[in-house]
């Protein structure tokens, strides 16, 4: 990515037209050929950009001022950029993104179901969070109002793989004498039709929660730290 800060008027033509005046400003271009206008104001979006696939050629006015001509090959839109006076220019290697990965809701909502199990199932009680077995841990290990042992998978959307996980769990953990017998709970914000089927099919209790009423248990004006 180069990061450019300058002192620049921006002119963008296509579609419509568009003129930024002269001003300091933030240039962003990015290694997909992206190129992003920012203000030290507007939050996360900028002034003007062009979308990739474009090109970026740099030259001079007749006057010698720096001058950025951005092109998209697939339109006719153009973005001219007069670089008056140039204050940083810098370029970094990213590397490759591995991307979001939104697993904190999942994480805080076995929290919840942890201290609240009984809005699973009336009379759940918790023995242990990520309970250890051979093939992976167990979200929660709780025990029902007959004392028989329960396994809870957490997913934010449960598909047929999160019955198959379950499943597998289950088929391993009632091998165990001290265990047996052990059944299963889906909980998740949702559950994909086929995998309510195939759930209930292998005699798998299929919850479905609400993450902000769990959250509205969890007051933390109730606290005492």
């Amino acid at each position: 990515m180069r990061l450019v800060v300058a002192r620049c008027q921006v002119d963008y033509a296509g579609r419509l037209t568009a003129h930024l005046p002269m001003a300091t400003r933030v240039l962003m271009i990015k290694a997909d050929g992206s190129v992003l206008v920012h203000s030290d104001g507007g939050s996360y979006k900028p002034l003007n950009w062009m979308s990739p696939p474009c090109t970026l050629r740099e030259g001079t006015t007749e006057d010698g001022v720096l001058e950025w001509t951005v092109t998209n090959p697939k339109t006719d839109d153009t973005l001219r950029i007069l670089l008056a006076e140039v204050i940083s220019d810098s370029s970094h290697d990213l590397g490759v993104d591995p991307g979001l990965q939104k697993d904190g809701v999942e994480k805080h909502l076995q929290e919840l179901l942890a201290e609240h199990p009984a809005t699973l199932a009336p009379g759940l009680s918790l023995v242990r969070r990520e309970y250890p077995t051979a093939i992976g841990p167990v979200d929660l290990m709780c025990r029902d109002a007959a004392a028989l042992a329960v396994a809870v998978e957490i997913k934010r959307k449960a598909t047929i793989d999160a019955v198959e996980q379950l499943t597998r769990y289950l088929e391993l953990l009632n091998r165990d004498p001290l265990l047996t017998p052990v059944r299963g709970i889906l909980a998740a914000q949702s559950i994909v039709p086929q995998a309510r089927t195939l759930a209930e099919d292998r005699g798998i209790q299929c919850c479905v929660v609400d993450y902000d009423l769990l959250r509205g248990l969890d007051d933390p004006t109730h606290r005492l730290f």
